[in-house]
């Protein structure tokens, strides 16, 4: 009968986020460089990468990072539910409620975002207004990062982006969000083929041309792969073999979830957690033949 080791609190992620007390995780703060800096000056930037590769992650991290320096009130909130918007107007009442909702799960009282009751009728410049309320009520300077802005279909996108334009220069003495990142699959600038394929211009003025840079998040570097399987056998005694290693970092790249899939299938379905098995690269093909299918 093989043997099967205690239930292991970690394990390989292949849906959304990482959490350090659920999942083997690379330390996300190091993959991108400079947003701290850009975040003292007060800049607003994007943050795109292909999905699943981290970028909620790294947010994540961040907002408990500088929360805990307890300089800034730094929020990282999806605005994904306002792809059910109908209009620009409705689309912004949504983002400001996922805005309330996920500054109450992450936040101290005293820096939450108003409470949407205060709006009996959300006015069409919604979303710039509630963003100024609430930055002139916080206590710190706020960092925002709005999560899955992608979501949001083209008229709905634009609102948004002119909005935050709108407000950029408000935002010195509390009177703006200090900081701010949009989190998608693009750049911005991606967005004007999208939107507005057969014209050069969105219009006057660039909805969105406050941004201070563009971050790409890529895949594991050199180490990293290597490092993120190793957690495993520290936790669990199951030793990767060399060529297993080797076969996945050529496998996937580097790209995160591709790393966790094939591990995760590894010992989650073909060994069925007997970590008493090496993992080897036999092992390895087994389960990129499985993923293919």
């Amino acid at each position: 009968m093989p043997y099967t080791a205690p239930h292991c609190p970690l394990f390989f992620n292949t849906t959304g986020p990482c959490f350090p007390d659920r999942h083997y995780m690379v330390p996300p703060l190091p993959r991108l460089k400079g947003v701290e800096k850009l975040i003292a000056q007060g800049q607003y930037f994007v943050i795109h990468a292909p999905r699943q590769s981290g970028k909620t992650t790294y947010g994540l991290a961040l907002m408990a990072k500088l929360n805990a320096e307890g300089r800034y009130t730094m929020l990282i909130s999806s605005i994904q539910p306002a792809a059910m918007g109908r209009d620009p107007v409705e689309a912004m009442e949504i983002a400001a409620r996922c805005l309330a909702r996920s500054s109450r799960h992450h936040l101290p009282e005293a820096e939450w975002s108003p409470d949407l009751d205060e709006y009996p009728e959300f006015p069409e410049d919604g979303l710039q207004a509630y963003l100024r309320d609430w930055s002139a009520r916080c206590p710190k300077p706020i960092v925002l990062f709005l999560d899955e802005v992608d979501a949001l279909r083209d008229d709905n996108f634009l609102a948004l982006l002119y909005q935050l334009r709108s407000g950029f220069a408000e935002r010195q003495n509390h009177g703006f969000p200090h900081s701010l990142a949009l989190i998608g699959l693009r750049d911005v600038r991606d967005y004007k083929i999208r939107i507005r394929p057969d014209s050069a211009s969105l219009g006057t003025g660039s909805p969105f041309n406050i941004k201070a840079e563009s971050f790409f998040i890529g895949g594991f570097e050199k180490g990293e792969t290597e490092a993120l399987l190793q957690q495993h056998t520290q936790v669990t005694g199951q030793p990767f073999e060399p060529e297993a290693i080797k076969a996945i970092e050529h496998l996937s790249g580097g790209q995160p979830w591709l790393v966790n899939a094939l591990a995760n299938h590894i010992v989650s379905r073909i060994l069925d957690d007997d970590y008493s098995q090496p993992i080897t690269a036999a092992l390895v093909e087994a389960a990129k033949e499985a993923l293919i299918l």
